[in-house]
């Protein structure tokens, strides 16, 4: 007889709450995702990901299919308005050290492959949650539709302004338990517009004709702009800005974390003219991309102390929002797929409200402090992308050109050392010669497969 299982409902169909399904879909577990938009459309622009995630990708079996939609990345070039080149980082002298190199390529095809891997079924769209609620015997969700449905356990997958950390907060609130820092609204620093080119002529713009990504950081002089360019598969430019909010616009801004067009013609007037190191403007990459597949985002910066409350656990940006300058902020969502999937995956048949809320406080405990080190790292790769101070400035120079190779190989080291994989799966043996910081391995799975050898002898 099959052993009972929890059934698990994720909110948001991101690319956190998306590894999760396919993780539970290993698994054998029951779940749902509840997406609030119609259909998945390809919002986004470049992305990378290296040794942190790589190892799940390829024990999930994705890895290998990424990587025919990606480019090698091999460097990163930072400029400032002029074109004038002020330093470089990245490289690949360590890669064989690292065990994997970076590899760049356009974000909608990864949340397209990864959506793929979801059987139909599991995936309700249409599905804006208007309210959270717990039992002794389960969680529920309503939905604007004016549907509930009921589960085990809730993943809030939903964003930077989740409804699920809304609704549990409310309820901690009126315990009086919620800490002060999770009261205090998230700060709210850049504005970012976003999109992915059609196929460009090779003529105008030769970089595309590489085997290798180009990856550009551009930096205004004296204004608060900054734009990034990562060319990706199919001689295509993923290409995106951010301008730094003055004290106003911060607080005129919509709190909209949503990749989705709006009236972005204003915020791009103030950038089209900026020139990019392979050739033309930033205009001009706009005018190759589809207007409906443009974004606008504010960013901000957050991490938030309360993850997880009885039955309901918060995934990604709903419980630490990053700045996506250090690029992290994908990888941490994913990487918290994986240990909630783990937890989960320890849980056996012991299902109660008070196993599950141990189960999902391991959860925020293994993962916490990695997160909160990304999110300082995220601010401060925002100052050093971003900053326009001459304080910023002369950081800027002095990381990008006088830094200690030996430095720098320590930070790459402590960088690359954190590899969580699914512990009820096979492992992916280590890759690379740098250390790895050891995980908290499954029992369950220890027992089970020591069963699986007595039963074959």
């Amino acid at each position: 007889m099959a052993q009972a299982s929890p059934k698990v409902m994720i909110v948001g169909a991101g690319l956190g709450g998306l590894v999760l399904g396919i993780l539970l879909e290993k698994m054998g577990i029951e779940y749902d995702i509840f997406e609030r938009s119609a259909v998945c459309k390809p919002y986004g622009a470049g992305m990378s990901v290296g040794a942190n995630i790589m190892p799940l990708l390829e024990q999930l079996g994705i890895l290998s299919e990424l990587k025919k939609v990606s480019l090698p990345a091999t460097t990163m070039d930072i400029y400032s308005e002029d074109m004038s080149l002020i330093g470089s980082m990245l490289g690949t002298e360590h890669e064989a050290e690292v065990g994997y190199g970076n590899i760049l390529f356009s974000r909608p095809e990864f949340h397209s492959l990864l959506l793929s891997k979801i059987p139909t079924n599991r995936i309700h769209y249409n599905k804006k949650v208007t309210s959270v609620e717990q039992t002794e015997a389960h969680a529920l969700i309503r939905c604007a539709d004016g549907q509930t449905h009921e589960g085990d356990i809730l993943i809030g997958a939903d964003g930077a302004y989740s409804t699920v950390r809304t609704s549990i907060y409310n309820d901690l609130k009126k315990e009086n338990k919620l800490p002060a820092n999770d009261i205090q609204e998230m700060n709210v620093g850049y504005a970012c517009v976003v999109g992915t080119t059609t196929a460009l002529s090779t003529e105008k713009y030769p970089c595309l004709k590489g085997e290798t990504s180009k990856f550009a950081v551009c930096i205004a002089d004296g204004k608060p702009h900054s734009w990034t360019l990562i060319s990706v598969p199919g001689e295509r430019i993923a290409w995106g800005f951010v301008i730094q909010l003055s004290p106003e616009e911060k607080k005129a801004a919509v709190a909209n974390a949503e990749w989705k067009p709006e009236s972005i013609d204003t915020t791009i007037s103030k950038i089209v003219h900026h020139k990019v190191p392979y050739g033309g403007t930033i205009g001009d990459l706009v005018d190759a991309t589809p207007k409906d597949l443009i974004s606008k985002v504010y960013l901000e910066d957050k991490l938030f102390e309360t993850w997880n409350h009885g039955r309901i656990a918060l995934l990604g940006d709903a419980c630490h929002k990053m700045l996506p300058s250090a690029g992290q902020g994908a990888t941490n969502a994913m990487e918290d797929a994986v240990i909630i999937a783990n937890c989960i995956y320890e849980l056996g048949s012991s299902f109660s409200k008070t196993h599950i809320e141990a189960a999902l406080t391991d959860y925020r405990s293994q993962r916490f402090e990695h997160a909160k080190q990304q999110v300082e790292n995220s601010n401060m790769a925002g100052k050093l992308f971003y900053g326009q101070t001459w304080l910023e400035r002369l950081i800027r120079r002095a990381v990008l050109n006088w830094i200690p190779k030996s430095f720098e190989k320590a930070s790459l080291t402590q960088a690359v050392a954190y590899r969580p994989q699914a512990t009820f799966l096979p492992m992916v043996p280590k890759r690379g010669t740098f250390p790895i910081l050891p995980q908290k391995m499954s029992k369950r799975y220890e027992e089970e497969q020591a069963k699986k050898n007595v039963q074959a002898v």
